[in-house]
């Protein structure tokens, strides 16, 4: 089956996949043959189920995305008078369905998943969901900063998390809260400080909405809606805000052997945090705007214009479709 051989092939390359060797691993990618989109779709298969499985390696899985997606071939349109089908094309439909997923998804099993399981199991299951979920916030963030994603998609993917355009006592489940703090720790910097006024707009409107829900109350109580920690975690986006979106995190993330070689020597003066900016996109991005060879061509692709997603007439698809 040739769909399974190019799985193989493609899966045995990511799962070499490093910081340091990433421009090896984006050309035997590129050295698969493709013949279709349906050879396109399993490539793309393969990339977003380890970026969801392994999100300390997100940013380096959308830097293989940045550099594979203007030398993927494309493809004509299934119905005439479409766009045609490009790598960039069928992925933002990927994150759409995993977007839509996680939306629909309260995180509880199925009384078939449930079965014959004890509750550590079915606790593990929970919090292999919901990290699914985060991961896919990151990794969408990861792709808004490479400019592959434009900031009205993002606005609009925030907006409908926080329930923005509904009445006012709708409340978010605590795990979507959960993804829209990871989504703005992930690019708060970048579209709160970009060019795209609908950016700024909408990180405002979020930030007052997590505010009214970390003050709203459950009916006839004084208990808060959410929980301890979920209430802590809208204080750090608001404090990071505050400040710039700057943080400390202590997040696991890769690394190259030369950052790991520093963190090395530099055991037992801190406590290993790392303040960082908050959503800041990628070094190279920034020396190649200003006139540096680094990484591959953007033209096309600029925060403005988004991704333009293979057409699905069967059903609206906000908030991805651009209008």
């Amino acid at each position: 089956d040739r769909g399974a051989k190019i799985k193989a092939t493609a899966l045995s390359h990511l799962n070499k996949i490093a910081p340091e060797n990433l421009m090896t691993i984006v050309e035997r990618v590129l050295e698969i043959e493709i013949r279709s989109v349906d050879d396109l779709e399993v490539i793309i298969g393969v990339v977003m189920k380890k970026a969801l499985a392994e999100p300390h390696y997100s940013s380096t899985y959308s830097d293989l995305v940045y550099k594979l997606h203007e030398r993927m071939p494309e493809f004509p349109a299934r119905e005439e008078g479409g766009k045609p089908l490009t790598f960039k094309a069928i992925l933002v439909n990927v994150c759409q369905d995993e977007f839509e997923a996680m939306t629909q998804d309260t995180l509880e099993l199925t009384e078939e998943e449930r079965e014959g399981k004890d509750r550590e199991e079915i606790d593990f299951l929970i919090s292999q969901k919901k990290s699914r979920c985060l991961a896919n916030m990151r990794f969408i963030g990861n792709l808004f900063l490479r400019n592959l994603l434009g900031a009205k998609i993002i606005a609009n993917i925030i907006k409908s998390l926080a329930k923005c355009s509904e009445e006012a006592n709708a409340v978010p489940s605590e795990h979507i809260v959960e993804c829209i703090c990871e989504l703005l720790f992930s690019i708060g910097w970048e579209l709160d400080n970009g060019k795209s006024p609908i950016g700024r707009d909408a990180v405002q409107q979020v930030c007052g909405r997590l505010m009214d829900l970390k003050r709203q109350k459950r009916p006839g109580t004084r208990q808060g809606v959410f929980s301890n920690r979920i209430n802590f975690l809208i204080q750090d986006v608001i404090d990071a805000r505050a400040k710039g979106w700057q943080r400390k995190t202590f997040k696991a993330a890769a690394k190259t052997k030369d950052e790991v070689r520093e963190e090395a020597e530099n055991a037992g003066v801190d406590d290993g945090g790392k303040v960082v900016i908050a959503g800041q996109k990628p070094a190279y991005l920034d020396e190649k705007a200003s006139g540096s060879s680094m990484g591959p061509s953007a033209s096309g692709s600029g925060a403005g214009s988004g991704w333009q997603e293979v057409a699905k007439p069967s059903r609206p698809r906000p908030p991805f479709a651009r209008r």
